[in-house]
């Protein structure tokens, strides 16, 4: 079975006693919330949720009605309810669904359609009648869009209600399409999308250009009528709106707050969504707390903030007046606590990220010895590595280190056509030279032709992803030489998840686990770094984090992997908080600039990337400003001042 922990590296559960009551500890939060370990535990629960109702209603002999979100949030969800049915006899014979939504217009055989997804991740796999399966059709006249948004809620309706609907959470807080401004009451409708959900879907249509303006959606009066509601969220870039939903006002400024008035919802979370709720970023104001030395160093560095003090000049008064009196207790006195917390992040910091060779290292982020050291660096995409740690990837490789560079996927699909436009008259051109033109030019015409007859959002043909693919690979090399990596030890692994040519993927397998777990095995590293970044709007990242640490923990018991520390970096979506960080390596002006010019070795990435995510900046400038404003934090905390700063967070494999 793939499974894995992330619990060391994400947001501590606080450990509290005397143990408070269920009111106290969430006394913050206006709906019940569940917080699990991962997102895979948690697509489980809900899972099970489904299934218990509709073997409990098969028992009664009646109908059961779910209504389903899509997106990649409920994925894991389908495919342990397709599993159920295969494996354990879940039938879904007395099933009725209805889909909360559908871009509009919409063809039902797109690869961007809702009804498409659909069928690929859960109805084509189980025992559903085709009749009981309901979905907004984006294929509809617009004279008579309003007449099926009524018919749509009355089916509902006449068919009992909805017993238990399924919700996923949008970063403008929308619940089905129902984005800001609309009402508790509202019902099925179209709806214009807002810019930021149309910029995260630009990805799944290769481009914002292509992203429907409108969509049909369920309205937030219709899913309030349903009996029971789960709402799922995972990965930290959720956590904020998480927190105005669950703690916020009512508003229809964040739409999903209105499920507060709910009486029978429940919000499941990963702990990485959960980040920003109360109990997880603040749990001291809501009761007693076991004081581990990373809480202390996490509500020290809160109060650092929040007074706008550096570490060491933090005062009693400042603990008082801020619900933290018992720290004072336990150490002592402010002083004590202090000190104890600047040593701690001050230990943090070190030039060597391999180790400093013939020093005490007892202080140090990193071992000394072995020296020189195997270092196997896994890059999800090819530019991840020296946008995350160029800095440090190439003050390894000054530094004597054996470097290698694992890129984890192609990153075919986030080339422009215009970029294989251009290689593509650099071969005529080539071709031309050579005396090969007329079986160069044919070639190359074909390519080309693949290319201006592609549908808008259509996937590529294989020989021009092959190409695209190429491109990266070239482009990755050159950086890997730049900072000082030979090309023996650059390996691209081609992940079989990725390669679909869409931007949908298929599951992680054995096999991609087989092809980590090969190289690490061929390499035998003394150190590995990987993306622990959650945050990835497209969550290539975290598929790859999961081969990576699968793959370490099936083979954590080899005698090798006993001499191999783990660190996780993170990628361009967002940063480690400093109090999770345990080796920050301070870059110089001239180390930032040859991070920089790594950068741009990719340059089918430069100026503008096709899938750039919410953020408008090059990923150089959001890499540069990421790594400045980590080192300007540590500055504001009493540390020594450096122009950049790259960390990261260790990981324990769990044999």
């Amino acid at each position: 079975m793939l499974n894995y922990s992330l619990s060391n590296l994400l947001p501590d559960l606080p450990a509290f006693w005397p143990e408070p009551s269920h009111d106290e500890l969430t006394r913050f939060e206006k709906i019940p919330t569940e917080i699990m370990d991962d997102a895979a535990s948690a697509s489980l629960y809900v899972a099970h949720e489904i299934a218990a109702l509709i073997r409990r209603k098969q028992r009664e002999g009646k109908s059961c009605l779910v209504g389903l979100a899509t997106g990649n949030t409920p994925v894991r969800v389908y495919a342990e309810l397709v599993r159920l049915h295969r494996e354990e006899n879940l039938s879904f014979s007395n099933v009725i669904t209805f889909n909360l939504d559908e871009y509009y217009p919409m063809q039902p055989d797109s690869l961007q359609s809702y009804r498409r997804f659909m069928h690929e991740h859960l109805f084509q796999h189980i025992d559903i009648k085709p009749e009981n399966i309901h979905i907004p059709d984006g294929t509809l006249l617009p004279e008579t869009i309003q007449s099926f948004c009524k018919g749509y809620d009355q089916a509902i309706n006449e068919a009992g209600g909805i017993d238990l609907q399924i919700l996923g959470i949008g970063r403008t807080g929308h619940i089905g399409f129902n984005e800001p401004g609309s009402g508790s009451a509202s019902p099925t409708r179209l709806i214009t999308l807002d810019h930021l959900t149309r910029t995260d879907a630009a990805s799944d249509f290769y481009g914002e250009d292509f992203v429907p303006l409108k969509a049909i959606t369920m309205g937030v009066g219709t899913i309030l009528k349903s009996k029971r509601i789960l709402l799922m969220a995972w990965g930290e870039n959720k956590a904020a709106i998480i927190r105005k939903a669950v703690e916020g006002p009512l508003t229809d400024q964040v739409p999903t707050s209105w499920l507060q008035q709910h009486p029978n919802t429940q919000i499941i979370l990963d702990r990485a969504a959960a980040a920003d709720l109360t109990r997880i970023k603040t749990p001291w104001v809501t009761g007693n707390v076991i004081w581990t030395d990373r809480l202390i160093r996490k509500a020290v560095l809160w109060l650092c903030n929040k007074t706008g003090k550096a570490i060491l000049k933090l005062t009693d008064r400042d603990y008082l007046d801020n619900g933290m009196s018992e720290l004072i207790t336990l150490e002592g006195s402010s002083n004590k606590v202090n000190i104890k917390v600047f040593n701690d992040l001050q230990h943090t910091i070190t030039g060597w990220p391999g180790g400093k060779p013939d020093a005490d290292d007892s202080t140090r982020p990193e071992r000394a010895l072995p020296f020189p050291k195997k270092v196997l660096v896994f890059s999800p995409h090819p530019d991840d590595d020296v946008i995350s740690m160029g800095g440090t990837l190439a003050r390894l490789a000054q530094q004597g280190h054996e470097v290698h560079t694992a890129y984890q996927t192609s990153g075919s699909i986030a080339v422009f056509d215009d970029d294989v436009i251009r290689y593509l008259d650099f071969v005529d051109q080539f071709s031309e030279i050579t005396g090969m033109k007329d079986a160069g030019n044919q070639v190359t015409n074909n390519m080309k032709d693949l290319i201006y007859n592609r549908e808008p959002g259509q996937a590529d043909a294989e020989h021009v992803l092959r190409l695209k693919a190429s491109i990266r690979r070239g482009e990755a090399s050159a950086a890997c030489r730049y900072v000082g990596i030979p090309s023996d030890n650059i390996h691209f692994l081609d992940l079989p998840f990725y390669e679909t040519g869409k931007v949908v993927k298929k599951p992680l397998s054995e096999l991609d686990i087989e092809r980590v777990t090969t190289l690490l095995r061929q390499v035998r590293p003394n150190q590995i770094y990987a993306a622990g970044d959650l945050s990835d709007p497209h969550g290539t990242h975290r598929v790859c984090l999961d081969a990576v640490l699968i793959a370490i923990n099936q083979i954590a018991d080899e005698p090798w992997m006993k001499d191999c520390r783990i660190w996780l970096y993170r990628g361009a979506w967002q940063e480690w908080d400093l109090d999770q960080v345990e080796m920050a390596v301070p870059l110089s002006p001239e180390e930032v600039i040859t991070k920089r010019k790594a950068i741009f070795k990719h340059q089918s990435q430069k100026d503008r990337p096709l899938f750039p995510g919410h953020d408008s900046r090059e990923f150089w400038q959001r890499a540069e400003d990421r790594n400045h404003a980590t080192a300007m934090a540590y500055d504001k905390l009493g540390m020594a001042e450096y122009q950049a700063i790259e960390v990261f967070v260790k990981y324990q494999p769990h044999s």
